[in-house]
């Protein structure tokens, strides 16, 4: 069930969408060569524990991710940290560590905020110094599929339609998007309904309409789609090898259209 957002609600999710966006914009400033992922987890849960003014640690606010339990079969194992850091082939959830971010890698920064009561989240793909053309163009394709879907966000469109618009626009660059991975419906619940695909047919699915909330986050890749495990048993990656990108907002569905919650 497509759970509906008062508008007192949506208010508290645009704050905390706002403290999240200011949150990933201080974690893109460091990404560089030489730093470890693990350094930017640790960097997040700091701003997350004392968040930018002139919003107050009162304002219980919390990592979305850490120790939220993911369940893979018959295990249910909750993720160690608050960010996700996926690099190259990596496409969702990778998992911090000591390694080293080296020149020419692209990093995916996925992290989620709970804030008053409510989830926000967002994702970027950003460059490590000097990448190649190949790995601009794939970052720059991904964040426009993201705000071709949200344009389509509008009230009497359906998921379908988010869908195919993003499909149609990534393929058209010759690039593929993921399929067994989506977005969702957000609110008191880090997942909620419905799950968004990032492919499909025009005038299937649910109708948007006025009140939903819910996260748009194409995931596209230089290969081929298919994906699999890490061995970390959290992420997922690219089977062939080839490099992904992935970009994600909270956007709230309102009279006036659709509004971006993650953003400063």
């Amino acid at each position: 069930m497509i759970l509906i957002k008062t508008p007192e609600e949506i208010k508290i999710m645009a704050e905390g969408g706002k403290i999240l966006a200011k949150i990933m914009k201080e974690l893109e400033k460091k990404v560089r060569p030489g730093i470890k992922t693990l350094e930017l987890d640790r960097l997040a849960e700091s701003l997350i524990s004392c968040p930018p003014k002139p919003w107050a640690a009162d304002d219980k606010i919390k990592c979305s991710f850490k120790g939220y339990k993911s369940t893979d079969g018959e295990t249910v194992r909750p993720y160690p940290f608050c960010l996700c850091t996926s690099i190259n082939e990596e496409i969702v959830h990778g998992v911090p560590s000591n390694r080293v971010l080296k020149e020419g890698d692209i990093i995916s920064l996925d992290l989620g905020i709970f804030y008053n009561g409510f989830h926000t989240d967002m994702a970027i793909t950003v460059p490590v110094g000097k990448i190649s053309p190949e790995a601009q163009r794939l970052i720059r394709v991904t964040k426009k599929a993201l705000k071709r879907g949200i344009k389509k966000s509008s009230i009497g469109n359906t998921f379908g339609d988010i869908g195919n618009t993003i499909q149609r626009y990534v393929e058209s660059q010759g690039f593929n998007v993921v399929r067994e991975l989506c977005g969702h419906g957000i609110g008191r619940e880090l997942h909620e309904d419905p799950k968004i695909l990032n492919y499909g047919k025009r005038r299937t699915g649910e109708e948007i309409k006025e009140g939903m909330v819910f996260c748009i986050e194409p995931m596209v890749t230089v290969g081929d789609w298919h994906i699999k495990r890490s061995k970390n048993g959290y992420g997922y990656e690219t089977t062939d090898g080839s490099l992904s990108a992935h970009f994600e907002h909270t956007i709230a569905i309102t009279k006036e259209g659709s509004q971006i919650l993650t953003t400063p």
